[in-house]
């Protein structure tokens, strides 16, 4: 849920920035005064003084929370790597197990909510491991000091003060609010505002418990899913075969198109004709290859990764009695840096293919612009993967 929206901190070197030359009686005297700083927008949101100063009271910087690491998996690590950690057969048969053991609490979450028992239990499962790593730093602090060190940036400063509005309402007792480095709380790690915004209580109570009982994070997580844009009876999408010299004129296409062009479920059986899809093929056409329905972007809601969802995805479908990957993994695939991949956004955008943030990240824009410089430039086959050869041909041109 908050994976993305803290990438960027380049935490010990901030940390060190902030501290140095500073004894700590004069980090922490302007560490206060920083928090005393943003009384007015605490006010603001509503917060009472009273609330305010006791949270505040004391507080000093964390230096544990800047020094975690920022690299994130998810982003980072090929989805080939990935993959086999996500939704690992340890993980599956522990969320076949919380199924199991919440399948009445789900049936009415899914039917209040619309979002399929499964994937609720997946999102839980990629989030804290069904509760085993929800972290236990006071969130309170550790947004306090990111805040303080990231001043240019409203993020953690809105999320902060987030905090002292769930304070504030009184529901929350100050020794729940605990979560991650980065201030992700609880079974669903949400961030205060997302707190605010999608916490559920499973019995309609005034408390969202989404540290101690896990009733209360599946209909959280499912009323996020819900209201995010979930639509009910859709999959998420399938792993889907493509036949020999398939027409890769397009990356998007209703269903039934794609079935037109003998396009089939990854076991050969027929797809289904509803509905529009984005065909995936995370290493080029040589690898496993799947169609994305709408209910897939709303997954990447939760973290705009999709090696995150898709593994959500493929977790679930393993969870609810599912075989493993069909697709082979091409052997020997040679995996750009991020620096490559920049390079490539860069390179596409001067041509007018790419309009979006040089990130080094691939998303469905970076491969829609691939395949529109695939399609030109006649490689074939035009699959929208960044391929070293995709990176070659840029740079020589």
């Amino acid at each position: 849920m908050t994976r993305l929206w803290c990438a960027g901190i380049c935490a010990a070197l901030l940390f060190a920035f902030a501290l140095c030359g500073l004894g700590h009686a004069e980090a922490d005297q302007g560490f206060q005064d920083f928090l005393q700083s943003l009384w007015p927008r605490a006010e603001a949101a509503g917060v009472r003084r009273a609330t305010f100063d006791a949270a505040c009271a004391g507080l000093t910087p964390d230096p544990a929370a800047p020094a975690a690491s920022v690299n994130q998996a998810e982003f980072d690590k090929p989805l080939k790597a990935y993959l086999p950690e996500a939704v690992s057969n340890a993980r599956v048969q522990r969320g076949r197990a919380a199924l199991g053991r919440w399948r009445s609490e789900l049936a009415g979450i899914s039917q209040r909510f619309g979002v399929p028992p499964s994937i609720i239990v997946a999102a839980w499962g990629m989030e804290t491991d069904f509760g085993a790593a929800k972290g236990g730093k006071d969130i309170v602090r550790t947004l306090a000091t990111l805040a303080w060190l990231r001043q240019d940036r409203d993020l953690f400063r809105d999320e902060f003060i987030a905090a002292l509005v769930i304070l504030d309402k009184g529901v929350v007792p100050r020794a729940k609010l605990q979560g991650s480095w980065a201030g992700a709380m609880g079974d669903p790690q949400f961030i205060p505002s997302a707190y605010l915004k999608y916490a559920a209580s499973f019995d309609g109570s005034a408390f969202a418990d989404i540290w101690d009982k896990p009733q209360d994070s599946l209909a959280s997580i499912a009323n996020f899913l819900h209201r995010s844009g979930w639509q009910a009876k859709l999959p998420w999408g399938m792993e889907v075969k493509l036949p020999p010299g398939f027409d890769f004129a397009s990356l998007h296409g209703s269903l039934g198109a794609f079935a037109a062009k003998g396009v089939v479920n990854a076991d050969g059986s027929p797809l289904r004709a509803e509905g529009d899809a984005t065909l995936f093929l995370p290493s080029g056409a040589s690898g496993p290859a799947f169609l994305l329905s709408d209910n897939y972007w709303v997954l990447k809601a939760y973290n705009n990764s999709d090696s995150y969802a898709l593994s959500l995805s493929l977790l679930a479908d393993r969870i609810d009695g599912g075989s493993e990957l069909k697709g082979r993994w091409p052997a020997g695939e040679t995996f750009l840096s991020r620096a490559d991949k920049s390079t490539i956004q860069r390179e596409l955008q001067k041509r007018g293919f790419y309009s979006g943030v040089i990130d080094g990240r691939f998303g469905q824009a970076s491969r829609d612009a691939i395949h529109a410089f695939q399609a030109s430039a006649k490689i074939s086959p035009a699959d929208g993967y960044g391929s070293p050869e995709v990176l070659r041909r840029l740079t020589a041109e």
